[in-house]
């Protein structure tokens, strides 16, 4: 054990000790500083330090002409979100108030079914005021005419149909039967003034169906093949405006 000491105090000697918890021991101070040779100049020299040389990576502000800055204003309506145009619906009304009038093919083909069902919600308004609550019977043969149109026009045209076109042109359609409607609130259609109406009615929302079909779907000439089955799908609807 003599001799083992000794060795324990160099193994164990450095310097920091216990009363050296309140300072920092630098590392010039626990070198060996007994050695003659050891120079610590350079330890305090700054000039010694090695210095970076390189750049730091600054990012660069992008210019903004290539950017846009954000704009809550910018950001579409929540009507355009929903395919509601109101100039198109507008034009479409005015198409079919005029059946002399030429269609617009590119407006007409619009999945737009905003106007139709107004429309049939106000034939069926109108026919409950008129004392007769036939909204089953309009949505019913709503459906069932468009599915049947559907399926003729396929076969006629050499154009690709769409279910929502077709549904479109027929509801906006419907606008001169809302009419007549209207008019059976006021007055009992069951005679003379009735089968006119019905009459005109039916020869005005076939006129413009068919006007409107024939130039979406580029079926010149079809005409009156197109206006006789829109006649069959109005006379329905007459039918129970009028009885």
């Amino acid at each position: 054990m003599g001799d083992f000491q000794p060795f324990e105090q160099d193994f164990y000697q450095s310097g920091y000790y216990i009363d050296d918890q309140g300072h920092t021991v630098a590392y010039y101070e626990t070198h060996n500083s007994a050695d003659p040779d050891y120079d610590n100049t350079g330890a305090l020299d700054p000039s010694m330090e090695q210095q970076y040389t390189g750049q730091y990576y600054q990012p660069e502000m992008t210019s903004g002409e290539g950017t846009e800055a954000y704009s809550p204003e910018e950001e579409p309506s929540l009507l355009e979100e929903l395919g509601i145009n109101f100039d198109h619906i507008w034009q479409k009304t005015l198409t079919v108030l005029n059946p002399f009038k030429p269609a617009d093919g590119s407006i007409m083909n619009e999945t737009d079914l905003t106007g139709p069902v107004l429309f049939c919600v106000a034939l069926g308004v109108t026919l409950m005021m008129a004392g007769k609550a036939h909204f089953g019977y309009v949505y019913g043969l709503s459906a069932t005419a468009c599915i049947g149109m559907y399926v003729l026009l396929s076969l006629m045209s050499s154009l690709a149909v769409s279910y929502g076109c077709v549904a479109s042109v027929l509801g906006y359609c419907l606008l001169p039967m809302v009419g007549v409607s209207a008019v059976a609130v006021f007055c009992s259609l069951q005679g003379y003034l009735g089968t006119v109406l019905a009459v005109l009615g039916i020869s005005w929302c076939s006129l413009s169906a068919s006007k409107i079909f024939i130039s979406t779907l580029a079926m010149e000439g079809q005409q009156l093949l197109v206006a006789y089955p829109c006649a069959l799908l109005y006379g329905l609807f007459a039918l129970l405006t009028v009885f």
